[in-house]
């Protein structure tokens, strides 16, 4: 059994097509299908079956797929860090991150970053609060930023590195647009532009709501800042959203106004798994991000 087909039969079972796996291999199609061919002979079972166009996996065929992804990915860390061992400058950092924190800081954080480390290369994986540490506990990622910071989960471990205030955002003809402050409970009986359930953000809002005495009214849901944003900025409702993602300019704002009962914040922080080692280029970032944000 070589690698290559290893490699051959992964990419054959994502495309499930073998002339769009060829091309993306950048080989032939018949030395594609003869590597298949070929180790499906020396397993002495089928690991596809045709559907249409179109190949499927035969039941030990999904069986084996996620053992030989495990296998090459294990393999793939193996090298990288047999090459941070020799160079941590020329490594890679797996970082997580949410999207609210992909508008500003995460960017200035790894631009800063790579001023004194410019050869490192960054993996940068987008994801939700509970995707997030599950990357991390996985080890899909090395480390993660997350908001909230989990204050109570053995898995992982971390600093929090700031906490931000929420303001809530007013479509600009609003009638209390041109408040410099506001109760939350003034809110009450406004249609609200919230996140979807699996959004940290929006748990943070609905309690906030809870603590002003009324549970916030749902008029539209949303996955990204950009989105609520907009669609507050085009008069569908009300949002609270952190400062963070409301520095970037677009032809369609809405306003920010402060929110002072109750005083809506969250917590920002990094996170790795417990009882692990990071490789040592990822160490170097925490040892960065420890001064970066004045924590020791």
């Amino acid at each position: 059994m070589e690698l290559r087909q290893l490699q051959y039969f992964v990419k054959v079972a994502r495309k499930q097509h073998v002339t769009q796996a060829a091309e993306e291999l950048h080989v032939a199609q018949s030395a594609v299908s003869r590597q298949i061919h070929q180790l499906e002979e020396e397993l002495g079972l089928q690991l596809f079956m045709q559907k249409g166009r179109n190949l499927q996996l035969t039941p030990v065929g999904k069986l084996f797929l996620h053992r030989v992804e495990e296998l090459l990915t294990g393999l793939e860390k193996a090298v990288g860090e047999i090459k941070e061992f020799l160079d941590p400058e020329l490594g890679e950092i797996c970082l997580g991150f949410p999207h609210s924190l992909g508008i500003s800081l995460i960017p200035s954080v790894v631009a800063e970053f790579r001023k004194d480390h410019p050869n490192v290369k960054f993996r940068l994986k987008m994801g939700t609060f509970s995707s997030l540490i599950r990357d991390v506990v996985r080890g899909d990622v090395d480390m993660a930023f997350i908001s909230p910071f989990p204050e109570n989960n053995d898995q992982v471990v971390g600093e929090i590195v700031l906490t931000e205030e929420l303001f809530a955002i007013l479509p600009s003809n609003h009638v209390l647009a041109d408040y410099q402050s506001i109760r939350l409970e003034q809110l009450r009986n406004e249609s609200f532009v919230l996140f979807s359930e699996n959004y940290s953000l929006r748990s943070i809002v609905w309690e906030a709501c809870r603590k002003a005495g009324f549970s916030p009214i749902i008029g539209f849901e949303g996955e990204e800042t950009d989105t609520i944003r907009g669609l507050v900025a085009a008069g569908m409702g009300v949002s609270l959203l952190p400062e963070m993602a409301l520095v970037e300019i677009s032809p369609l704002m809405p306003v920010k106004v402060r929110v002072t009962e109750p005083h809506v914040t969250r917590t920002i922080g990094f996170i790795r798994k417990s009882g692990q080692k990071l490789p040592i280029v990822a160490e170097m970032f925490q040892q960065f991000l420890l001064d970066y944000f004045h924590l020791r």
